[in-house]
Order: structure tokens, then C-alpha cells, then sequence
């Protein structure tokens, strides 16, 4: 039982103590009642101070025990590995099979596939191109283990959350993934690729690996080895190859077809550069490579490519665009060029026959062809050598590309004129300025400039113009169309602006599969890029009838029930000439642009403004939709745009 507190007791305890009895009384009192003020629960939650720090002490145990359970059974999970996991035979690749393209009707189109590969000794590659090669993709390649945990493990969480790819593997990793596994992007592999690699770099010597990567690479124009890149792109045996050849070769593994300088576009030539930049900076920095010589380097433009047999003609455009395709839905270039794949592709037979002979006689080549199109209505034409044409058609509601025609001959111009987007867009371009003032809700296109250019960026890249801002450096960049696009871009805005003004992004792939598994691809139809009524709007600016100069009153009678908007025109530098034809059931996109036969070098394009490219959409188009009665011949020689050329004049 509790004592309460009296003045008696307190003065017995005080004269015990010697202390006096009213400054005793005062302290005792002031004690009182600050106990009396504490909380009950504080009081005992004082007392229980130590019980939380054993309390404390015991959580921090459990998790140093959790954390230490878990490293004994990743280390022992990665022994198990270790252990189960051996260095298996070479993968199959060396047996690659062919790969099958069809047209969409099931008939043979062409056969691919043959591996160009030749294994060379180390001692044949020169030293400072080994270095480049080690400069260009892991710098500690001498001193590692052969792993790099860090990028493994960014490559499995990028697996995981289907990111795609991601690099960060070592020499060792690399060549064990292409010598001995599969290009496949799954956990399963890269476990294996991180074991094997462990046990590699333990049994083989740095210049054995070395050497297996160099020969098991791939490095595109259908060439695995340096062996065959040295001959494919610069026609010279390896031991000939300089330090800025290798430093190339070196550069071009990370993205082989985007860097490839024959085909490369602006971005990719500008990437490939700072690449090869990178590759001998880097060999500057480990001390492979005297400074000096860095600095009086020069890019080293590889050869023209020889492509294969087999892919003459129109055959190896329509490969390279369905290989590009198929690769953009994922598919590795290695995975493609190991063959095994049976490619369908959307090209209807017919219509590429059609518009192959109306080009062709458009361009003026060939007796036999200038008279097949002559029983045609199709014009007939003087070759012009620094002429080349560029054509592809799409059926706006699919996406489906039914026809193609990249150049003269895939063996004698690797570069497709259908794909290229090298040549101003000219008055092509207008109608996407058109659009984007219509969705910007104003009419007046004089207010362009600075101001309203990112919406004007924004409208063209959601309707699949790849353009930046520097693109529309003045006013004028808008209104002559000085941006850079290709027949491709071209025919997927305007099908986009048939099909209500979702994105439509031309797709010449029907299906694709390998061991009886297809692919998945890419749709070609896809979210809402402009305001439907936007689309409406411009499909009846293109055809006349907001009071532009359509073709309206241009057409040969007997077309009533032939609904058909058109924009043509040459560009402000007289390098290429456009038109641009679209029916409910085809969008054709037509180029012709100035290239000098020998260099390859953009030239004025002569007879300018005298409608080949229109006569050559209605030559196809006639042929191309046979249900209809009649195809009208667009005047492309009145004033204006769209519905006439930019300037009626020769150049």
C-alpha cells in the first residue's frame, strides 16, 4: 500500500539527513506533484526501455539471419549450376538452313540464306584491329573473369520486364552466346550464357576466345566473321585491314543494318561515326593506339555491297523490307540470317507486276517493257541514267503494302529508293502543315514560323514523319517541305488521312514463322494520330474541294463513281519530283529522284515538272484496280499544289 506524503514524515526524514525542514518540505512538495503530473503509461513505458532495445536487438538478428540465409542459397543454387551446367557442343548455326519468301498468294518469291563465313586464326588478325575490337566492346576484357554481373543483371531484369535488349556482356559472354547458345531473349539463357562464360574464361586462354569471337560474329551483308566483314566491306583479306577499317567493323557490331554506311540513313551514319569515334578514343585511352595517329584518322566509307544471288531485281528490295520489318518486331539479325523462316509477305503478285512495268516504262528502260506499256496507255520514255524512281502502295484500310518498287535492280542499286529518306518531302508535306493548323483550330498557314512549329513537329510525327524540330528552322521549311522523307513515310500519312486519321504504318509483312512457331508481328493499324473530322477535312483540301487546285476537273469522263485526291509537285531544290495518288482501295506514293549514276550523289533532276510521276501512278493504278470502269489521267501540269506541280517549267 501506497504512504501518502505528510509534513511530519518529511521533517523526520530532513533532520535525519541534516537538511532543513522548509527547504525539504518545498523539494518534496515540488516531487509530489510532478509525479503526480506523469502519465501512468509513460512512467511504465520508461521502465520498459531496456526490454525494447532487446527487442530491437532481436529484429535486427532476424534479418541479418534472413540475409545470410539468402546468400547461402544463391551460392549454393549458383554451385548446383555450377556443377549441373556443362560447356555444351557449338550451336547449329553452321548447319543454317535457307529462308523461304512468299508473295501473299503462296507463290515463291525468293530463297535466302546462304552463310558467308570463313575462320581465321588469330595470328591473321592484325593487333591494333584486336584492340579496336576490345576498345569497341570491353575495355577489361584481359583482366575479367569473363562475366560482368552488373549487366547480366541488367539484361534479365530488361528480359522481365520485356524491355528488350541491353547491353553490358562481356567479350566472353558474347561469344559464347553466339558460338555456343541462342540468340533468344530469356532468363534461362543468359543463367546458362553467365555459367558457361565462368567456365570458358577459366579453360581457354584470353586469345583462344578472343579469336572465337571475332570468327563467330555477325556482322551483316549476310557476313559472320571478320574475315568475311573485311571482304564484304572493303574487299580485302583481314591481314590487309587498317586500324580505321577495324575500328569500323569493331563499331558496326552493335547494330550491323542500322550502321551499315551503304543503306544508313542521316541518324544512322551520324551514330556509326561517333561509334568509331569511340573505338579509337577509347584505344588512345588504354594506351593501344599513339594519339598522334588518332588525330590524323579519317573515316574509312566502306564499298559498295554485291548482294546475293538470287535477289536481282525488285526480289531484294522486297527481302530487305520484309527483313527489316521482322527485325523491328523483335527478331535478331543473327536469328534471321541462321535461317529456317518461311516469310509471307502482303505483296499481291499482280499489282507488283503492274507497277514494276509502269515505272519501268516511265523511266524509259527496256523495248519490251516500253511496248507492254504502250498497249497500256503507259508513257514511254528516254532513259535518263540519273533518274531513279522510288514507289510503294498501300491499301489504307489494312496497312497491307501491295506493291513496292525500290530501283532499278537490287544487285546494281542496293539502296531502295522506296525506303530512302534522303530527298526533301516538297509539297507533300503541305498537307501534314495542313493538318496541323486544322488541329490547332486555326486557317491561317502564314502564321507558321517559330510559332506553331512543335505542333506542326508533333502532327508529323504522330502521323509517322520522323522529323525534329531543326527540321523547321524558318518558316519557308514548312511551306517547301524541306524535311527529308521516303515513298514508305509518305504513302502511311496519306493512307492515315483515308482512314480516319489513325496511324497507319505501311506493313509489308503478312506472317513470319520458324519450327512451326510464328512470330508476333507489329500491327500496321494503329491509334488515332488526327481528329477524324481533321482527316476528312484534308482527304477534301487533297481533292479539291475546299477550294485548293485539285485534279477535279481533270479526269477523263466516266469516273463519277471514282473518288480520288492526289498531290504532286517537284521540290524547292529540283532534286526530286512527287506524286501522290489515293483511292479508297490503293494509296500510291511515287518518287523520282536525281542521282548521279557513278557517284551516287543527289543531282537537279532534268525535264522536270512534266508529269512522269503522274502518268505513272495512272499507267499502275489502271492496271492495278481492274474492278474499276476507268482511272482518271491527273493534269499534273496546272498551277499549284496539291493537284498540279509546284512550278510548270523544265529544270
Amino acid at each position: 500500500m501506497r504512504t501518502r506524503w505528510s509534513p511530519d514524515r518529511t521533517a523526520e526524514r530532513q533532520k535525519a539527513s541534516g537538511v532543513s525542514s522548509e527547504a525539504g518540505a518545498h523539494r518534496e512538495a515540488r516531487g509530489a506533484h510532478r509525479d503526480a503530473r506523469v502519465p501512468r503509461r509513460r512512467r511504465k513505458a520508461g521502465r520498459r526501455t531496456g526490454t525494447g532495445r532487446f527487442r530491437r536487438f532481436l529484429t535486427w538478428k532476424k534479418a541479418l539471419v534472413c540475409v545470410v540465409t539468402l546468400v547461402v542459397l544463391l551460392a549454393g543454387g549458383f554451385t548446383v549450376l555450377y556443377v549441373s551446367i556443362d560447356i555444351p557442343q557449338a550451336n547449329e548455326l553452321a548447319k543454317a538452313q535457307s529462308n523461304v519468301y512468299l508473295y501473299s498468294d503462296g507463290t515463291r518469291l525468293a530463297r535466302t540464306g546462304e552463310i558467308n563465313r570463313e575462320t581465321v586464326p588469330l595470328s591473321r588478325v592484325p593487333e591494333d584491329v584486336r584492340y579496336a575490337f576490345v576498345a569497341a566492346e570491353n575495355k577489361d576484357f584481359y583482366s575479367d573473369s569473363g562475366v560482368s554481373l552488373s549487366g547480366t543483371a541488367r539484361g534479365i531484369l530488361s528480359t522481365l520486364t520485356g524491355k528488350g535488349k541491353q547491353g553490358g556482356s562481356t567479350i566472353t559472354q558474347q561469344y559464347v552466346k553466339n558460338y555456343y547458345l541462342s540468340q533468344e531473349q530469356t532468363v534461362t539463357r543468359k543463367v546458362k550464357e553467365l555459367v558457361i562464360s565462368l567456365k570458358v574464361d577459366r579453360q581457354n586462354s584470353k586469345d583462344d576466345i578472343l579469336a572465337g569471337y571475332l570468327n563467330s560474329s555477325y556482322y551483316g551483308r549476310l557476313a559472320y566473321g571478320v574475315q568475311a566483314a573485311a571482304r564484304a566491306y572493303y574487299h580485302r583479306e583481314v591481314e590487309d585491314l587498317s586500324v580505321e577499317q577495324g575500328a569500323y567493323l569493331a563499331a558496326l557490331l552493335q547494330a550491323p543494318s542500322q550502321y551499315d554506311w551503304a543503306i544508313a540513313g542521316p541518324e544512322g551514319k551520324r551514330l556509326v561515326t561517333e561509334r568509331w569515334n569511340y573505338v579509337l578514343d577509347n584505344m588512345v585511352g588504354e594506351g593501344w593506339l599513339d594519339k598522334g595517329a588518332r588525330q590524323r584518322m579519317k573515316f574509312p566509307e566502306p564499298v559498295a555491297p554485291t548482294p546475293g544471288a538470287g535477289l536481282s531485281g525488285q526480289s531484294g528490295y522486297l527481302v530487305d523490307a520484309a527483313r527489316r520489318e521482322l527485325m523491328a518486331s523483335g527478331v535478331s539479325e543473327q536469328e534471321l540470317a541462321g535461317g529456317g523462316w518461311r516469310i509471307t509477305l502482303n505483296i499481291d503478285p499482280d499489282k507488283q507486276r503492274a507497277l514494276e512495268q509502269a515505272v519501268t516504262a516511265g523511266l524509259g528502260e527496256g523495248a519490251d517493257a516500253n511496248a507492254e506499256a504502250a498497249d497500256e496507255g503507259a508513257p514511254g520514255e528516254a532513259a535518263d541514267s540519273n533518274r531513279q524512281a522510288g514507289a510503294v502502295s498501300v491499301d489504307p484500310t489494312s496497312g497491307r503494302i501491295v506493291a513496292l518498287y525500290g530501283g532499278r535492280d537490287y544487285t546494281r542499286h542496293y539502296l531502295s529508293n522506296a525506303t530512302r529518306s534522303d530527298y526533301q518531302a516538297g509539297p507533300t508535306f503541305e498537307p501534314v502543315a495542313v493538318a496541323a493548323s486544322m488541329e490547332a483550330k486555326t486557317e491561317d498557314k502564314d502564321q507558321y514560323g517559330q510559332y506553331g512549329t512543335e505542333h506542326i513537329k508533333e502532327t508529323a510525327n504522330a502521323l509517322g514523319l520522323d522529323v525534329d524540330t531543326s527540321d523547321f528552322a524558318s518558316p519557308e521549311a514548312t511551306s517547301l517541305g524541306l524535311m527529308g522523307a521516303s515513298p514508305l513515310e509518305l504513302a502511311g500519312v496519306y493512307a492515315s488521312f483515308h482512314h480516319e486519321g489513325r496511324k497507319v504504318t505501311p506493313s509489308i509483312l503478312k506472317s513470319a514463322e520458324r519450327d512451326g512457331e510464328s512470330t508476333h508481328l507489329r500491327g500496321a493499324v494503329g491509334g488515332q494520330a488526327i481528329d477524324p473530322e481533321t482527316a476528312e477535312l484534308v482527304s477534301s483540301y487533297l481533292s479539291g474541294g475546299v477550294g485548293r487546285g485539285g485534279t477535279d476537273g481533270h479526269f477523263t469522263p466516266g469516273v463519277n463513281d471514282l473518288t480520288v485526291t492526289t498531290t504532286s509537285g517537284r521540290t524547292d531544290d529540283r532534286k526530286a519530283e512527287w506524286f501522290i495518288g489515293s483511292t479508297n482501295d490503293l494509296v500510291t506514293a511515287i518518287g523520282l529522284f536525281g542521282e548521279d549514276a557513278t557517284t551516287q550523289k543527289q543531282v537537279t533532276l532534268k525535264n522536270i515538272g512534266d508529269g512522269h510521276p503522274a502518268k505513272i501512278w495512272s499507267a499502275y493504278t489502271k492496271r492495278g484496280l481492274p474492278h474499276e470502269q476507268a482511272v482518271p489521267t491527273p493534269d499534273a501540269t496546272g498551277p499549284g499544289t496539291p493537284g498540279g506541280t509546284a512550278d510548270g517549267d523544265a529544270a
